[in-house]
């Protein structure tokens, strides 16, 4: 037996990576998985790789997070499919990667911003809502970043958006927890993605000065930390911000630069 097994699970952002890699733990888990991406083109991208795992018990709903009546049609969707809602996790996101801050124009800081907070609401609204109608709640979980509390550079959208899921989750917890909804928080640092691929295996080491188990976070450490809270396990865990960053945030500066 799986930990969800029969549980209904919305998973947003599984075009790739990390987002692939929780819909896959909850399919293997025995869960009825509702995956999503901002286009039908980029969900089915994410539906072909958990295929090519042998993988199937999934649904993919495409929806752009940051469209409320694509919201509205993807929870209306998980209600005609699957009668109720068990767990979301919301994955989706955008990077924010481009111009430095003095160059940035509004238009872009408003893209990253509606799509992790704004688009990150009407999640939660619409997910609670569900929720609410069952007669067994549900469990909320959300993917911030350690970047929240430690600026990266260039990236001020990005760094905001991510400040602002941690003071988000906090506040629905405490709206939500006494009406039977938990909601919490995984916080990643670096993540191996396909961005990686990229990189040399100089640049790569250096990276890894920066975490005290000197390993970046694979899709799987990702998701067991989101299987956790969103299981029983963590019956008695709300509005926690859960840091998966290899001991990054607990280190001042990186062995080459301490002096």
């Amino acid at each position: 037996m799986g930990r969800f097994d029969g549980k209904v699970v919305v998973v947003s952002g599984t075009s790739r990576n990390t987002g692939v890699g929780i819909a896959a733990l909850f399919i293997r888990e025995g869960a009825k998985v509702f995956t999503c991406s901002s286009t039908p083109e980029s969900t089915k991208k994410g539906g072909d790789q958990l295929r090519a795992m042998g993988l199937d018990g999934f649904t993919e709903v495409p929806c752009d997070i940051s469209d409320e009546s694509q919201v509205v049609r993807l929870f209306e969707t998980v209600k005609e499919k699957a009668g109720r809602l068990d767990i979301l996790v919301n994955n989706a996101c955008n990077q924010g990667i481009g111009p430095a801050f003095e160059e940035m124009s509004s238009e872009f800081f408003m893209s990253v911003i509606k799509t992790n907070l704004l688009g990150l609401f009407l999640m939660c609204q619409n997910a609670a809502k569900m929720m609410l109608e069952q007669p067994e709640k549900g469990v909320i979980v959300n993917l911030g970043s350690n970047v929240s509390t430690r600026a990266i550079r260039n990236r001020t959208a990005y760094v905001t958006s991510k400040g602002g899921i941690d003071s988000f989750t906090r506040s629905i917890a405490l709206d939500l927890g006494p009406k039977g909804i938990r909601v919490n928080e995984v916080a990643p640092g670096y993540i191996y993605t396909d961005r990686w691929d990229k990189l040399d295996e100089a640049t790569k080491a250096r990276r890894r000065l920066n975490c005290p188990l000197r390993s970046e976070a694979k899709a799987e450490d990702i998701a067991e930390a989101v299987a956790f809270l969103a299981s029983p396990a963590s019956r008695n865990i709300g509005g926690v911000r859960l840091l998966v960053d290899g001991g990054c945030s607990v280190q001042h500066m990186p062995p080459d630069a301490d002096c």
